[in-house]
């Protein structure tokens, strides 16, 4: 009885709150288009009724056994068909609501209450209530709204369709069903998918299974041309690709719109099993993308050492001097010294050059896949490359240049020992004595490595001014413009050097003759500690054994000097030999620190 007064309250309120809320909220809703005014009027607002609705429809939503009274109490409001037709600030309608819930009961209450208009109405995101139902992974539900004529092919605004969500959502069922009903299975989703790309790519078997005999293209494009076989062959789903080759006879040679072959997608993906079947089944390793790129350099870039070794005796030479990079680039680029060295045994050239439109991507026009090594301080890759023959002063930046900017010792020793030119010149700004020296100023074992290996010590001490007065500059040190042939006593004058110029000079002296040093030098030097010693260095004749090695040196010529091997013919005794190397004063070598 109290029941029944409640209700009719209920009712006469109604009008009442449609008069007083109707003037005071914005009746337009974006998501609910295509509706006459006095649907507006009924959309623009939460009333009691609608908020009565909800929540007995989200009562039982995770129950699929409600409560009696709770289904009487939907049903009793069945006569509101206006309520039943708002919307809350996300688009949802209590369709919506009904369909994301376990009961189909309640379903089926408020979809008779509801206008025909409403089943396919959408949500703020685009999705009908069909689609919400299968998102849900509710069969019974998405199976009650296909009998009742909803749409199986409706997609969210995001461009999935109820069967691409049925492939993501894993639910073999839900997807025969929607199928049974008519979703077309050739429907093309976001970035042009269709629910087989999907199934491909998460390597789902029995997806794949049911679109192929339900009629799906096998070679259908995605709007960057990848094909379901492309996909699955990137996350190396082999089983799926067996499938799509056999059952879907996919077309093992497309390409993506760069030129991306499935080969080289698979190859991307790192499985080896993956590549070997696409092998089997015809795919062309030498086939390039867009940007040049083989398979093998893609394998050899990423570190997929098992499939770099199926590639190997499947690629042709001449296609890689097409391509204009070694693999070899590439390994040592990614840092993958194990690649590499399976690459040095198969016979590729350690000393390939990049190709200039190659080389033109990078800044310092790099060329050697020893500088990509050095670059990285990938000690590992730069052995291998140097015991495997590769020169070291190939690149317009050298290769000793980027280990001296590092600071690292091993590494600089190991280009010394395998014949770095110390002597190299910058090709940007060039001083008038070799350019190694600059990096080297504050580091006495890095200095002595230099000068140990033969660097040109005589040219620090050339200077045309002599004993006259240094023409006078209007400001101090390097300027924006183009710097020449700067001499060094220019450079360890500068203010924020000139502490430096006393030891610097001190070691350099240990490697020369008798020297004349300029009167700019020597106006700086007279203020420094080491002082005394140099002056009585460069006022004494130096010593006799002194000058014989400086003779023996020079004799051999730099570029024995470089390559310390060819020490091993000389007819001396070791000590000597030593001695000629400079032993004495290797820092390095003597473990005085190790560098970074």
């Amino acid at each position: 009885m109290d029941q029944q007064s409640s209700d009719e309250d209920a009712d006469t309120d109604f009008d009442t709150q449609i008069i007083i809320q109707q003037s005071l909220l914005d009746a337009y809703k974006p998501e609910l288009t295509g509706r006459t005014p006095e649907d507006e009027r009924s959309q623009s607002f939460s009333s009691e009724d609608y908020k009565k609705i909800v929540e007995a429809i989200e009562t039982v939503k995770y129950s699929s056994y409600p409560r009696p009274s709770k289904e009487d109490a939907l049903a009793s409001f069945a006569k509101y068909h206006p309520a039943f037709d708002e919307a809350n600030g996300s688009g949802w309608l209590p369709l919506h609501k009904a369909a994301v819930q376990l009961n189909k009961n309640i379903l089926e209450i408020t979809l008779n209450a509801s206008k025909p208009s409403a089943w396919e109405q959408t949500t703020r995101n685009g999705e009908t209530p069909l689609f919400l139902a299968v998102s849900s992974s509710l069969l019974e539900n998405a199976h009650f709204l296909l009998l009742n004529g909803c749409d199986p092919n409706a997609k969210n605004f995001e461009g999935n369709s109820p069967l691409l969500t049925a492939v993501l959502k894993d639910s073999y069922d839900m997807a025969t069903l929607l199928i049974n009903h008519g979703a077309n299975v050739n429907l093309r989703c976001a970035n042009e998918r269709t629910a087989l790309h999907e199934a491909a790519k998460l390597g789902r078997q029995d997806m794949v299974k049911l679109m192929l005999s339900s009629g799906a293209n096998p070679d259908a494009r995605s709007s960057y041309g990848f094909t379901p076989l492309a996909l699955a062959a990137q996350g190396g789903h082999t089983e799926t690709m067996q499938l799509l080759l056999q059952k879907g006879r996919a077309d093992v040679h497309s390409q993506a719109s760069d030129s991306s072959s499935v080969l080289l997608e698979a190859v991307r993906g790192g499985d080896p099993d993956s590549v070997s079947l696409l092998l089997e089944y015809g795919a062309d390793a030498n086939i390039p993308k867009s940007s040049g790129h083989l398979p093998i350099h893609v394998a050899a870039d990423k570190g997929h050492f098992l499939a770099l070794k199926v590639l190997v005796p499947v690629t042709d030479i001449a296609a890689i001097k097409r391509s204009g990079i070694s693999p070899l680039h590439c390994a040592a680029a990614g840092a993958h010294p194990q690649c590499l060295d399976l690459l040095i045994r198969a016979g590729f050239d350690v000393n390939f050059m990049l190709d200039q439109r190659v080389r033109k991507h990078y800044d310092d026009q790099r060329k050697s896949a020893l500088y990509f090594a050095v670059s990285n301080g990938d000690l590992s890759s730069v052995k291998l490359l140097l015991s495997a023959g590769a020169l070291p002063n190939q690149d317009p930046v050298n290769c000793l240049q980027i280990a001296l900017r590092m600071g690292n010792y091993e590494l600089i020793n190991l280009l010394l020992r395998h014949g770095a030119n110390v002597n190299y010149f910058c090709r940007v700004n060039p001083l008038h004595f070799p350019s190694a020296l600059q990096y080297t100023l504050k580091d006495e074992v890095m200095l002595r490595m230099l000068l140990n290996y033969g660097y040109d010590t005589e040219r620090c001490f050339d200077c045309p001014h002599g004993e006259r007065v240094h023409r006078c500059c209007t400001f101090e040190g390097w300027t924006s413009t183009v710097i020449k042939d700067t001499m060094f006593c220019e450079v360890i004058t500068l203010s924020w050097l000139q502490h430096l110029s006393g030891k610097v000079v001190r070691v350099m002296l240990d490697y020369v003759d008798q020297v004349q040093i300029c009167s700019k030098l020597k106006a700086v030097l007279e203020k420094q500690k080491l002082w005394p010693e140099i002056h009585v260095i460069l006022t004494n004749p130096r010593s006799l054994q002194h000058l014989c090695r400086l003779k023996i040196r020079k004799c051999m010529g730099r570029l024995r000097l470089r390559c310390p091997v060819f020490m091993s013919f000389l007819p001396l005794p070791n000590l000597l030999k030593a001695y000629v190397l400079y032993k004495e004063y290797d820092l390095y070598g003597q473990g005085s620190s190790t560098g970074t």
